[in-house]
C-alpha cells in the first residue's frame, strides 16, 4: 500500500465564543479525535449536516488554523514544520463560494497568478504563459484574463478559482462544498473537470460536502461526521449500499428522489439539531437517533476498525 499523502492524527479543535460584552464563554467542540488517510491518487469524501465540522476540519489540514490537539502529516511529514511557500506547492484548496474568493478589485489573470507571483523565481513570460495555459485548460478563454471575477457567471468563476489552485501543480487539492453555490447543470460540468483534472495531473482531492449525491460521483472513499466526530467510514460502494451507522442510514434516507409522487422523504431524526455547544453524554447521536437503547446515552461506544470500514455504534457492534 501506498504512504498517505494526508494523515490525520487524532486531531481535535476547541473554539471559546462569548456572547455578548458579559456572556460566559462557551466551549464549542468543532473537531474531536479525528484520524483519516488520504492515498496517492485517491478521493476522500467528508460528508455531514451543517455544523458537524467539515469545513474545520479541512482549515486544519491545510493550516488555516491549529488543532487543539492532535496534528496532521502532509507527505509522510508534520503539517506545523513545513515552511508556507513548501505547503503551497503541495496542497491548495477550492472554496465553496467563488465569488467570496475570489479578490472582486483583481483581474483573473492576476488572481491565477497569484500562488506563482508568491513564489518567486518565474519571470513575467512564464507566469504569463502558465496562466493563460491554465485558464485554457480549466475551459476560459485565455482574453477573459483581462475581466473582473464580477463579469464572470458563477461557473466561470469557480473555473478561475480552480485554475488559481492548480497552477501550481499541487499533489492534494482540498475541495470545500465546491459546487454547492452553482445551479445543478453547472455543478455537473466541475465535477466532470474536477475528474478530468485528477486523471490528467495525478490529484488527490479531499472532498468536503453535504450533498452526498455528489459525494457518491466523486468519491473512492467516505468518511461521515457528526458533531466533531467521524461515524462511519468505508470505501463509497460499501458504504452507500450497506451503511452501518444509524445517522448514515439517516442521511442517505433525505436524499431526495426525482420519483414523482414520493414527497419529501421521512428521515426519522426529528427537529433537535446537534449543538457543539452541549455535546451530549454518551454517543452524541443518541438524542436523535431512532434506534437508541440507555446504554446510548450514558457510554460513549467504540471505534471499531475492520475490513468493514470503521463505525461508533453500540448498535453495531452488538450486531
Amino acid at each position: 500500500m501506498s504512504a498517505p499523502l494526508i494523515e490525520v492524527r487524532d486531531v481535535g479543535r476547541v473554539f471559546n465564543v462569548r456572547s455578548g460584552l458579559l456572556g460566559q464563554p462557551k466551549r464549542i467542540v468543532a473537531v474531536d479525535g479525528v484520524s483519516l488517510r488520504l492515498l496517492p491518487g485517491e478521493v476522500l469524501g467528508v460528508v455531514g449536516e451543517s455544523g458537524c465540522g467539515k469545513s474545520t476540519l479541512a482549515k486544519i489540514i491545510l493550516g488555516l488554523l491549529e488543532p487543539s490537539e492532535g496534528e496532521v502529516l502532509i507527505d509522510g511529514r508534520k503539517l506545523s514544520g513545513i515552511d508556507r511557500r513548501e505547503r503551497a506547492q503541495l496542497i491548495q484548496p477550492v472554496f465553496q463560494d467563488p465569488f467570496s474568493s475570489l479578490n472582486p478589485r483583481r483581474r483573473v489573470r492576476d488572481i491565477v497568478a497569484l500562488p506563482l507571483v508568491a513564489q518567486g523565481g518565474a519571470s513575467t513570460a512564464e507566469v504569463r504563459s502558465r496562466v493563460d495555459g491554465m485558464l485554457e485548460r480549466v475551459g476560459l478563454d485565455p482574453a477573459m484574463g483581462e475581466r473582473l471575477p464580477a463579469q464572470l457567471s458563477g461557473g466561470q468563476r469557480q473555473r478561475v478559482a480552480i485554475a488559481r489552485a492548480l497552477v501550481m501543480r499541487p499533489r492534494i487539492v482540498v475541495c470545500d462544498e465546491p459546487t454547492s453555490a452553482l445551479d445543478v447543470s453547472v455543478q455537473a460540468q466541475i465535477l466532470n473537470l474536477l475528474a478530468e483534472l485528477r486523471r490528467e495531473f495525478g490529484l488527490s482531492y479531499l472532498f468536503i460536502s453535504h450533498n452526498l449525491a455528489v459525494v457518491e460521483h466523486v468519491a473512492s472513499e467516505v468518511a461521515v461526521m457528526y458533531l466533531g466526530r467521524i461515524v462511519e467510514r468505508n470505501d463509497a460502494e460499501s458504504l452507500f449500499r450497506d451503511p452501518r451507522h444509524p445517522y448514515t442510514k439517516a442521511l442517505l434516507a433525505s436524499v431526495l428522489t426525482p420519483e414523482p409522487g414520493l414527497g419529501i422523504p421521512e428521515t426519522g431524526l426529528g427537529e433537535t439539531m446537534p449543538d457543539p455547544a452541549n455535546v451530549p453524554p454518551g454517543c452524541r447521536f443518541h438524542p436523535r437517533c431512532p434506534q437508541a437503547v440507555e446504554r446510548c446515552g450514558r457510554e460513549a461506544p467504540e471505534t471499531q476498525l475492520g475490513a468493514r470500514g470503521l463505525v461508533e455504534c453500540h448498535l453495531v457492534a452488538a450486531a
